[in-house]
């Protein structure tokens, strides 16, 4: 089955009782049961909601994965995954990554224990800060939010050899253009208010993994926690993935078509988009990935909050947001916004300065979207 089939189909058969083409929203919070302590189904919506169910199901088809689990955010799935592991146990994570994974990391999980080192985005970088307590790797690619690629395989690679576990966030690539498991990858987590959603209206997270031990432990915080998703959240995420192939091409086809304007533009500095052919990228995203997703970052000439306010407020149609993923053109501030939380020493090295915009790009014209950044940029 393709994935433009999958995306309607898969786990998403017609209801058995009432034949009712679309999933059914299960608005319960408990189920009848026939005799203590004998279960043959569902028994309370924190563990399990037949809504639910159908989403997990469906989005363990999409990233061709084994298990899935739906959460209320990201960072509830990112939460349950690093809840997995213990203290003094060692992580070594890509720099460059959204800066809400960051603060999850330094300011709840540190402080419990856990060691962290965070590394740049070529394979060898990860080998050189194994240790021996080391139990994950902990990746995005494209990267949040300077959309750098990292070689999966590669680092696949390195993991497996170590007996290290490898977490991909996949969420800006989207199953639709890239399927971190059959790269190697051991888990891969989305948040789903993005592109899964993908029209603005919802807030949930998702893992997908392969080892039954390691989704137990998931299914076994997931339940216990609580953070999950309602039965109307998971019933938007069902109804936002029935149309996820064909959002996702044509906000990559804006997305280059957007990036090349940029990239000839006299007040823009720098372009940061896999789809350019002057990408140091544009090789390694053409081997790992079929589409070159909707984000584009850029850096102004002589930017900073200033500049960028200025630039902000002449814009007509993109809106000035967090979040991304959604049908409309959403822009951002890294610096203070999406990255705030990392200290600014280190978002330079980085390179997160103060003349960085990331874009995520929606689907409406782009012709609209490129006029109406000209005349912010002019």
């Amino acid at each position: 089955m393709q994935f433009k089939t999958k995306v309607i189909h898969a786990a998403q058969q017609a209801d058995i009782s009432t034949g009712s083409v679309v999933t059914p929203l299960h608005l319960t919070s408990t189920y009848r049961q026939e005799e203590v302590g004998i279960h043959k189904g569902f028994e309370y919506s924190r563990t399990g909601n037949p809504t639910r169910k159908v989403l997990e199901n469906c989005l363990a088809e999409l990233e061709s994965g084994n298990f899935g689990l739906a959460f209320a955010s990201g960072m509830a799935a990112e939460h349950a995954v690093i809840s997995t592991l213990s203290p003094g146990d060692h992580i070594v994570a890509c720099g460059d990554m959204y800066g809400g994974t960051y603060r999850l990391f330094e300011e709840v999980f540190k402080p419990l224990g856990m060691k962290f080192s965070y590394v740049g985005w070529e394979a060898g970088e990860f080998e050189q800060a194994v240790k021996k307590n080391t139990k994950l790797f902990w990746i995005e690619s494209p990267t949040n939010p300077l959309i750098r690629l990292i070689d999966i395989r590669a680092v696949s690679d390195i993991a497996k050899r170590n007996q290290i576990k490898l977490v991909m966030d996949n969420t800006f690539a989207t199953p639709t253009f890239q399927q971190p498991l059959l790269m190697g990858a051991d888990l891969v987590v989305h948040s789903a208010t993005k592109y899964i959603g993908g029209h603005s209206d919802l807030i949930g997270g998702a893992l997908v993994v392969n080892d039954e031990d390691w989704y137990n432990k998931l299914k076994f915080l997931q339940n216990s926690v609580g953070a999950i998703p309602g039965a109307f959240d998971s019933w938007l995420m069902l109804r936002g993935i029935k149309t996820l192939a064909i959002r996702m091409k044509q906000h990559a086809e804006n997305a280059l078509e957007i990036a090349t304007f940029l990239e000839d533009h006299p007040v823009v500095s720098e372009v940061y988009y896999p789809g350019l052919n002057t990408s140091p990228y544009y090789e390694l995203a053409n081997r790992q990935m079929t589409g070159f997703g909707g984000m584009v970052s850029f850096k102004l000439k002589d930017g900073n909050l200033e500049t960028a306010n200025r630039f902000f407020k002449k814009l007509k149609i993109i809106t000035l947001a967090e979040s991304l993923g959604g049908i409309e053109s959403l822009i951002n501030y890294p610096a203070v916004m999406t990255h705030g939380s990392i200290p600014e020493k280190q978002r330079m090295e980085i390179g997160i300065t103060n003349d960085l915009i990331r874009l995520s790009v929606g689907i409406e014209d782009a012709g609209d979207l490129i006029d109406d950044l000209s005349g912010a940029l002019s």
